[in-house]
């Protein structure tokens, strides 16, 4: 069991509410389930899904998708909501409340955080600038020429890191950051709440229609039917089980802090296990829209080039920067395809960029005692300037393919399992969050969800990072026709890997302020009546 003193008031005379208040909540559950879901839906969604369902037995696929979605991803979302709602604390205050020796684990989610925002910030800025290219389709005739040379300028990935710098990426790149800086400055409710509030619905919309007039196109059916012909014997393949688990872990936005933080915004009586559906299968029914909209557009661009679907599908950057305007080029409409595209990019990614840019500001707060204001500039003037340095060059797309590989898979996925691993079998502390899930929630989960954490989940995710860590070490990690020096991996890639884990160690050797209440707050009187 857990080390930590009985759950007891905040000392220096202020209450529990007094510093709920002061750190920000979310004023209801809707909006907690708003900015849950706009997390979980981001450019993964839309760029990931479908290409890693067309790649893995397309329709079979959906079958270890569900299977991982009810075994991994919501046991796991679950996981994280119990010990933000349980603790009311930040990351690393969450692991410290939980266990003393564990609050290293919350620093290194943090750290995994700060690196994901630094470069998903510049694929915004990308999405914005081909927003505005799409009312002319300026990428030309050779929309991929065009993106790795007129917009990119990108360098000889053997010459390493540039230095000069692109106009065309830093401006949007230096925009995205001041919209997120008046976001993340106006709080939990009036900015991470209300940004999901108004931004999720109009997503959902603009994407409705993107994929209604994609599936009014010439070969919308033949890509449907690439995506939804099932491959049975895929399902014999351990490799399609790993994506299936990799594709609902990195989508849920689990296991790196953003919905421990979130959960500790919300009120006490809020029911966890329902608002956890809700999330999961909302996150699932958009990743399976989003699959619709985005074959029938590819269906339709290897009808008019007259190549096979596997030759025109696409994931990442290939998809939306490639595809997609080509795609516009020829398709009628093309123009308002384009727009309702990178529109839907902008707001996934904005949502989920608030989000992750929440984990650190609110671990910043919580451990030096910040204000908001001051804690969101600590956060984004320094995640500005490397931002702008690394990806607004002419190596930019080169740093960002390495780091987001490594980050995700070995940063990600690794912080998880050991996380897991640390509170379930070392600190004992499942009986704890059982009791507590249980008595928040609308649905039972004694036995079947302890049985998920402790075993199945842990071992899932552990046989999906022993696989990626093999194939990795087996290939040199690379962009098609690229040659990336080993000192570049070994820096951006392993090397950063690395170094999120050691700050989260030393930054968690930093003392708390001394009247850091590091157990777990009891509820106020009236909420027990």
């Amino acid at each position: 069991m857990s080390t930590q003193s009985p759950a007891s008031q905040p000392p220096s005379g202020a209450t529990q509410a007094d510093i709920e208040k002061k750190r920000g909540s979310f004023s209801s559950r809707n909006v907690f389930i708003f900015a849950a879901i706009g997390s979980a839906v981001g450019l993964g969604n839309i760029w990931r899904f479908p290409k890693e369902a067309f790649d893995n037995g397309g329709g079979a696929f959906m079958v270890p998708y569900i299977i991982a979605l009810l075994t991994a991803g919501i046991p796991f979302l679950l996981l994280d909501y119990v010990m933000g709602h349980r603790t009311r604390g930040s990351a690393p205050l969450a692991f410290a409340r939980t266990h003393g020796k564990t609050e290293w684990l919350g620093w290194w989610q943090v750290g995994i955080c700060f690196v994901i925002a630094v470069y998903y910030a510049a694929i915004l800025a990308w999405s914005l600038r081909y927003t505005i290219f799409s009312f002319g389709k300026d990428w030309g005739d050779d929309p991929g020429t065009f993106f790795g040379g007129d917009f990119l300028h990108a360098s000889d990935p053997a010459k390493g890191v540039s230095t000069d710098f692109v106009a065309g990426l830093l401006i949007p790149l230096v925009l995205v950051w001041v919209a997120v800086l008046v976001i993340m400055a106006l709080g939990v409710q009036k900015g991470v709440g209300a940004t999901s509030v108004i931004f999720i619905p109009i997503l959902v919309l603009a994407f409705l229609v993107l994929v209604v007039r994609a599936l009014f196109l010439p070969g919308a059916v033949d890509g449907l039917e690439a995506l939804f012909t099932p491959d049975w014997g895929a399902l014999s393949d351990t490799g399609v089980w790993a994506a299936a688990y990799a594709q609902i872990f990195f989508s849920l936005s689990i296991g790196f802090g953003i919905m421990i933080t979130y959960s500790s915004y919300v009120g006490r009586k809020v029911d966890l296990t329902g608002s956890g559906l809700v999330v999961g299968f909302a996150n699932s029914s958009f990743e399976l829209l989003c699959g619709i909209g985005v074959f029938s557009a590819l269906g339709f661009m290897a009808q008019a080039q007259g190549l096979q679907i596997s030759e025109v599908a696409a994931g990442g950057p290939g998809l939306a920067f490639v595809a997609f305007p080509t795609i516009i080029n020829e398709a009628p409409a093309g123009v308002l395809i384009g727009i309702l595209f990178f529109a839907s990019l902008i707001l996934a990614g904005i949502t989920s960029l608030v989000s992750i840019l929440e984990v650190v500001i609110s671990a910043i707060r919580d451990k030096f005692d910040m204000s908001r204001i001051g804690a969101t500039l600590a956060v984004l003037v320094p995640a500005t300037v490397i931002s702008v340095f690394f990806f607004s060059t002419t190596s930019a797309l080169h740093v960002l393919d390495i780091v987001d590989n490594f980050i995700n898979k070995f940063g990600i996925l690794f912080v998880a399992v050991v996380s897991m691993v640390v509170l379930v079998w070392i600190v004992r502390a499942l009986p704890d969050f059982v009791d507590h899930l249980e008595g928040s929630g609308s649905i039972r989960i004694r036995g079947w969800w302890p049985a998920l954490v402790a075993v199945i989940t842990p071992l899932a995710l552990a046989f999906v990072l022993v696989s990626d860590f093999i194939d990795t070490l087996e290939t040199k990690y690379g962009l098609p026709d690229t040659d990336y020096p080993d000192w570049m991996v070994n820096t951006f890639g392993w090397g950063l890997v690395a170094a999120v884990i050691v700050i989260g160690v030393l930054a968690s050797l930093v003392k708390w302020r001394p009247d850091t209440n590091l157990s777990i707050p009891a509820i106020p009187e009236e909420e027990n009546q």
